[in-house]
Order: C-alpha cells, then sequence, then structure tokens
C-alpha cells in the first residue's frame, strides 16, 4: 500500500536556478537538494512532493520537453490571483496568459524557465473543495 505519498516531477535544465524560482513561488526551501535533485513538500496533500530533477540525470533518458499538463496552484479570490501575478512578474516568470475570467474560475498562467505551465486559479463560485 503507497498511504498516498506522490511527486510531482519537473525535468529541468539547472537544478539550482529552478530551485531559486520554485522556492520563491512555494514559500520554502527544498527538504532536499543536490546539484542534480531537488524536492519541495507540498502544502495541503500528505506526502505530496514537487521534485526538480536535471535532465540530462534522468533515467531512462527523455526526450522531449515540458509536459502536456499543468501545476495549478488554489487562490482564495480575485484579489489573490491579481496579487500573485504582480509576484510573478516581479520574479520574472513569463506570463503567457494575463489574468481572466474563465469557466472555472479567475486565472492566470506563466511558464518557468524549461517550458512547465504553472497555473494560478480562483475557483467559480468561491471557496476551493477540499
Amino acid at each position: 500500500m503507497l498511504d498516498n505519498p506522490f511527486s510531482i516531477i519537473f525535468y529541468v535544465t539547472d537544478v539550482e536556478q529552478s530551485c531559486g524560482l520554485y522556492t520563491r513561488l512555494l514559500g520554502r526551501e527544498p527538504t532536499e537538494a543536490s546539484p542534480n535533485f531537488a524536492m519541495y513538500p507540498l502544502s495541503g496533500a500528505r506526502g505530496a512532493h514537487l521534485a526538480l530533477w536535471k535532465r540530462t540525470d534522468v533515467t531512462p533518458a527523455v526526450d522531449s520537453t515540458g509536459i502536456e499538463g499543468e501545476l495549478a496552484f488554489v487562490a482564495f479570490g480575485r484579489a489573490a490571483v491579481d496579487a500573485l501575478h504582480a509576484g510573478w512578474v516581479e520574479l520574472g516568470v513569463r506570463i503567457v496568459q494575463a489574468p481572466a475570467t474563465m469557466d472555472f474560475g479567475y486565472t492566470f498562467t506563466g511558464v518557468d524557465r524549461d517550458g512547465h505551465r504553472l497555473r494560478v486559479f480562483a475557483p467559480a463560485g468561491g471557496e476551493p473543495s477540499a
């Protein structure tokens, strides 16, 4: 039995540079860090982690870039989304979708230096569900 642990792993070009961004985005230091790998606990999900793995050290080797998906961050309201957007712009995150209202809520999307999509949203209808 796995007892609910899981990790999202992003393959990155430079772990140290990526840690610089994710430490600020997540507001915490990695619990594990080396030149080739780093891991951050994700709040709100027991055993969940975001890991950064140096692309050239991944076994078996990967032959594509990015993923067809997103890492989503839930915010509480439009003002929180707008504040996070301003903060991410200040950090140098490349914004690919400015804050906008969509059918699921108010959102914006950025990408990290390796092309991983990062979405922030406030759910339509108020509080996020557990």
